[in-house]
């Protein structure tokens, strides 16, 4: 066997590639071993409210495409009733020409006529009888009547194919929302889990402080519903004592502290829209259902002319609304996570007013 070659030492430059080399990968290795930065407070604050804002704008779409849905549905109940009607009664004449056709064989036979209509498609009857000249005048008024049920039949068929085709796309539709509004929601609570047990805590006391708040506002409804309208409250004028406006504003104050609940109507919790137009059914008004409708639902009142009871809208896209209670504030649902709250009304980017009829 030869003899075994001690290896020579490497280089100075080898060396200094190697030690870098180590170096380096120390430093990557330590840097991915770091957790990323815990996020502030506040950079968390803001993307929660913007995804709090995306979700509400989809809960209003949602809204629309749910109440598109019932009148849809309802449409759907009301033709499929008029087509089962409408079989029957086609039914029944066909029963009254099977009883001509059988007179007709005890003596002389099926009329053509009778046996066309028993045999084929009523609408194509007429044609194929007139140019045969095979409808006899006895028969003629319950033939005719026969091939106009037909037609309606069939008319009412294809609406409900229609009405029903228009439905699935609805429906769709709204489950996508439903999807976009869970998505949105666990963004921002998946954001909220970032935060560190400090700022966590920081948080829960702000909410109770606001519940707090929004439980002795809630107390003090009774009280101000119940004062006169020419002596002042504490914070501004007073709700009105009475008509429509005072029922308006005194529900709206009777749900304050009530959760948020995107597409509720109430009773124990509500989103902007289903607030308000449960607060105007209270007053014996129906108004529509979603904020973009609600805003067509009265004429347009300018900001220096506003009173308790109307409409306030807010954003570009009038995705949110609330009750407007007097000394430049509002009663409102906000949004996921919150109470009903009073709420000034340039604390938001408003749009407008409208007191519906």
């Amino acid at each position: 066997m030869g003899k075994r070659r001690k290896p020579s030492p490497p280089s100075r430059a080898r060396l200094a590639v190697l030690t870098t080399a180590v170096a380096g990968g120390a430093v990557f290795a330590a840097g991915s071993a770091h957790a990323e930065p815990t996020p502030t407070l506040a950079s968390v604050k803001e993307q929660v409210d913007k995804l709090n804002e995306e979700a509400e704008q989809s809960v209003e779409r949602y809204n629309g495409f749910q109440a598109k849905q019932q009148t849809l549905q309802a449409d759907a109940n009301r033709i499929q009733d008029k087509v089962a009607r409408g079989q029957e009664a086609m039914n029944e004449l066909r029963t009254r020409l099977g009883a001509v056709a059988g007179e007709q064989y005890r003596t002389n036979g099926i009329d053509p006529g009778v046996q066309l209509m028993l045999d084929s498609d009523p609408a194509a009857y007429l044609e194929r009888a007139a140019a045969q000249n095979q409808v006899v005048e006895g028969q003629t008024a319950l033939l005719k009547q026969a091939r106009d049920e037909q037609r309606r039949l069939d008319q009412d068929r294809a609406e409900a194919a229609a009405t029903l085709a228009q439905l699935d796309s609805v429906g769709a539709a709204l489950g996508e929302e439903k999807k976009q509004v869970q998505s949105r929601l666990a963004q921002a609570q998946a954001l909220l889990n970032k935060l560190s047990a400090a700022d966590r805590a920081r948080i829960n006391a702000q909410e109770s402080a606001e519940k707090a708040k929004a439980a002795a506002q809630q107390a003090a409804a009774a009280d101000r519903a119940s004062r006169s309208a020419d002596r002042p409250a504490a914070d501004g004028p007073a709700a009105p004592t009475s008509g429509r406006a005072a029922d308006i504003v005194k529900f709206a104050y009777a749900q304050l502290g009530k959760p948020y609940g995107w597409s509720r109507t109430g009773p124990d919790s509500f989103d902007c829209s289903g607030l308000t137009g449960a607060a105007y059914r209270a007053a014996g008004v129906k108004i529509s259902r979603i904020s973009q409708d609600q805003w067509n639902d009265g004429p347009r009142i300018a900001r220096g002319d506003l009173q308790p009871g109307d409409l306030v809208f807010f954003y570009d896209d009038i995705h949110h609304v609330g009750i407007y209670i007097g000394d430049g504030k509002m009663i409102h649902a906000p949004r996921t996570g919150k109470n009903i709250e009073v709420l000034p009304i340039a604390a938001m980017p408003y749009m407008g007013a409208v007191r519906p009829a």
